[in-house]
């Protein structure tokens, strides 16, 4: 699930956008969207989050040169997404929708103990479980299927942790969200997605 572009990949593809490289750019339309995307979607419903995404493309091509690499392309790629959409909220005087809640589903609740760690732990760790993927066909298909089931909150949280390897602060920025939200965002994904990969494991059925 990591999507990390290698560093000097990334600074070959930055000087190419600099110097105007279509094939440059749809290398990285290609490879950022999704992740833009998943931005766009913690703030906005899904139709207005591929608009925003098209049209911080339309900026990124007039701001590239501007780009001094003070922070990774992706991160800066997803704070001008984050920073696009707060403002068309703020214009439409609408906040985010966020669920903050702490509680447990009921089926996991007694999988946890009085400190909030895992009581019986998971068979298998979110990181093993991608490796797994790539052999299952089956297995991929639902994890996809429970991951779009996630609330766009969770599920944004989630795909920026783990799949893009943002730092915890840089996820906080990006989503505009304190420490302690993202440390439950995470946990109720995670929480869903073990759940998930367990009962499949288990029973073949997702």
């Amino acid at each position: 699930m990591n999507t990390a572009v290698h560093p000097e990949a990334e600074t070959s593809l930055i000087e190419a956008l600099k110097q105007g490289d279509s094939s440059a750019y749809k290398q990285a339309v290609r490879e950022y969207s999704p992740g833009m995307l998943a931005v766009a979607r913690f703030y906005l419903d899904h139709s207005s989050a591929e608009e925003i995404v098209q049209d911080c493309w339309v900026t990124v091509i007039d701001a590239i040169h501007k780009f001094e690499g003070r922070s990774g392309l992706k991160t800066w790629l997803h704070r001008i997404v984050a920073n696009r959409c707060k403002n068309k909220l703020r214009a439409s005087k609408r906040e985010v929708a966020t669920d903050f809640s702490e509680g447990l589903e009921p089926e996991l609740a007694e999988r946890f103990n009085a400190t909030g760690r895992w009581d019986v732990p998971p068979k298998l760790q979110f990181h093993e479980s991608a490796d797994t993927l790539m052999e299952n066909g089956a297995l991929s298909d639902c994890l996809n299927k429970h991951l779009s089931a996630l609330p766009e909150s969770q599920r944004s949280a989630l795909i920026l942790y783990e799949a893009h390897q943002h730092k915890s602060e840089d996820v906080c920025n990006i989503l505009d969200v304190s420490a302690s939200n993202l440390r439950v965002l995470l946990h109720r994904a995670r929480q869903k997605i073990f759940l998930m990969v367990e009962n499949f494991q288990e029973t073949g059925e997702c």
